[in-house]
């Protein structure tokens, strides 16, 4: 017998919760193949059986679990079972595929759908329900046997906001045990906004010219690399640029000291089913706008997946959030501690703006960078965002953050 422990996965992390059991006790398992999902506070990842065997599992799902606790045994002993190593064979000596072709002629008659042609209704919830095109199946039924009644009909069309058998006046509640990915962000949030002289300044960005390039590249790009041009990707270069001229907001306070980099580790947030996750992009100052939408994509599928690794999610010196994909408007973004600052975009929107002396119609995006004053001061903090606006809306500047002219002669 052989015991299966929950392994050491970082030097901060002392416990994990078991998420769920992938294979059942008492099931045979091949080596390295996965039996649980455990889950961090950072992170989600899986363990695999170290032998062939059966398996014993020794926690629940839900349970919080030490490392170096005992997840579960394996038998080495045990024998794998008949079905798993060849095809059953029937009473005449044929296997089970060889008897499939006989099996499946039955097949489509013992298990072919039978059509409904009529609803169970009253001929009087009937008539409204043809008559109001009414779909029944949103229609919650009251009557014998699961017959809609003329009444049921009548509250869906004077409730059209309720929801299929929602009880009225309902005041149920329940409870929900945190994840350990949930209560790591409660406790960074609040940390951040405990230990940082936290600031944030707005601009806004008119989008046009970046949506006009979107609009006559995109599918050329996406033929030649394989992915959309997106809007993350003119953002990341734009901020790398700003922040190696700006550097103290790319840097952190250790201690009594500051640490500077000079590269552009660029953490972008995304929202994943456990909840707030914020993946890195490595070296963004060197990556082509290709490499970086490729980079966005291979994150967030990640981050849904519950598939991203310890490090891939730390060592960020930047953070892009992006609160304009839920409608939001505007934000004051919070700090990704230890790092100084974060940058907030937001839905881009139709607004009426002053431009050469006319009041013209432009798509406006507000930002908000939020920053730690402690060692971002107000100039470099206005002068950082007021230059992703310049690189933004003169998206040429992105090529090598200057000026094609200003280039040439050496300005």
């Amino acid at each position: 017998m052989i015991d299966i422990k929950v392994p050491t996965i970082g030097e901060s992390i002392s416990e994990v919760t078991l998420l769920k059991w992938v294979k059942k006790d008492g099931d045979y398992v091949d080596r390295d193949e996965v039996i649980a999902e455990l889950e961090s506070e950072k992170a989600t990842f899986e363990v695999n059986a170290e032998k062939a065997g059966s398996l014993k599992t020794g926690a629940k799902e839900g349970d919080t679990l030490k490392i170096g606790d005992v997840l579960a045994s394996i038998d080495e002993t045990a024998v794998k079972p008949e079905a798993a190593t060849k095809p059953a064979e029937n009473s005449n000596g044929q296997t089970a595929a060889a008897s499939a072709p006989k099996q499946e002629a039955k097949a489509p008659q013992a298990q072919a759908p039978v059509a409904q042609t009529d609803v169970k209704a009253t001929p009087v919830a009937s008539a409204i329900i043809a008559d109001k095109k009414v779909d029944p199946s949103s229609v919650t039924p009251s009557g014998a046997g699961g017959k809609i009644l003329k009444n049921d009909v009548l509250d869906l069309l004077n409730n059209p906001g309720k929801k299929p058998g929602q009880v009225a006046f309902s005041r149920e509640g329940k409870r929900e045990k945190m994840s350990n990915l949930r209560k790591t962000v409660s406790r960074r949030l609040v940390e951040a906004k405990n230990t940082t002289a936290m600031l944030t300044t707005f601009n806004e960005v008119d989008m046009s010219k970046i949506m006009a390039i979107r609009s006559q590249y995109k599918d050329k790009f996406k033929e030649l690399h394989g992915v959309n041009l997106g809007f993350m990707s003119f953002f990341t270069k734009a901020c790398s640029f700003a922040l190696q001229e700006w550097p103290a907001v790319n840097a952190y306070i250790d201690g009594e000291e500051i640490v500077y980099h000079s590269y552009c580790d660029i953490s972008i947030a995304v929202s994943a089913p456990k909840g707030l996750v914020v993946p890195v992009i490595r070296n963004a100052e060197s990556l082509n706008m290709a490499e970086i939408e490729k980079k966005v994509i291979e994150l967030a599928t990640k981050a849904k997946d519950s598939k991203l690794t310890m490090e891939e999610m730390q060592g960020g010196t930047f953070t892009i959030t992006n609160g304009g994909v839920f409608g939001s408007l505007l934000s004051t973004p919070i700090i990704n501690i230890p790092q100084s600052a974060i940058l907030g975009m937001h839905k881009i929107q139709e607004r009426p703006i002053a431009l050469n002396g006319q009041v013209v119609i432009r798509p406006m995006m507000y930002l908000a960078l939020s920053y730690d004053h402690r060692i971002v001061d107000g100039r470099e903090s206005v002068s950082f965002l007021v230059r992703v606006k310049e690189l933004l809306e003169n998206p040429e500047l992105l090529l090598f953050g200057k000026d094609p002219v200003k280039a040439l002669l050496e300005l």
